[in-house]
């Protein structure tokens, strides 16, 4: 493995240094998404039926409990502020929801753009290589041999496959992370909707 890095040249340096990076990334977010994996459904309707019965004390423990949660955290900033109207309620609701979005999207930028940028280093690398073949060529002139081509082939070749091997895996995973993040989005949402109907339900008992 590290003969085929070297044969890449310079190049390979920065693919690397990205690749690691990247990794590290995905490692942060895969290990947030099983942190923070809750059974949002099951959650909810206890959580509502709670809060129906008036038991607020008990539903705002059961955030606490899953406190890792960020539909634990967006119901829990609901129940604190349950004294409110129902419209200034839904803001706090959505305000803490889109926070929460945006703390699970922390590094995914970043990951977008070693992703796009993998491919963009191999191709330069393929560029890089063949000047070095082609140098190698005109100095030999009429003498040229496959040796002597070989290591701007090399070169061409290596950086390119190592920019597209690191930059399809890294897509796929990044498009599982970002469509888990907006399902997670889509949960808080509903939640947050139903968490609403059950203060309006409670209030008109009284």
């Amino acid at each position: 493995m590290f003969w085929i890095i070297a044969k890449g040249g310079p190049v390979m340096i920065p693919i690397i240094l990205a690749s690691i990076l990247g990794l590290a990334i995905i490692i942060d977010k895969l290990w947030m998404l099983v942190r923070i994996r809750i059974d949002a459904q099951k959650f909810t309707n206890d959580l509502v039926m709670e809060v129906r019965e008036g038991d607020f004390d008990k539903a705002i423990d059961m955030c606490i409990k899953n406190a890792r949660s960020p539909l634990a955290v967006t119901l829990r900033s609901g129940l604190e502020k349950r004294g409110l109207e129902l419209h200034e309620i839904e803001k706090a609701l959505e305000r803490t929801g889109n926070n929460q979005v945006k703390n699970l999207e922390k590094g995914i930028g970043g990951l977008i753009s070693i992703i796009g940028i993998e491919p963009l280093m191999g191709f330069l690398g393929t560029i890089t290589g063949l000047i070095k073949a082609f140098m190698a060529w005109e100095k030999a002139g009429s003498n040229i041999t496959v040796s002597a081509l070989a290591a701007g082939i090399y070169e061409a070749m290596i950086t390119t496959a190592a920019g597209l091997i690191i930059a399809v895996p890294f897509y796929l995973v990044c498009n599982f992370i970002i469509s888990r993040i907006k399902y997670i989005s889509y949960e808080m949402s509903d939640s947050s909707m139903q968490l609403v109907e059950a203060f309006a339900r409670q209030r008109a008992k009284r």
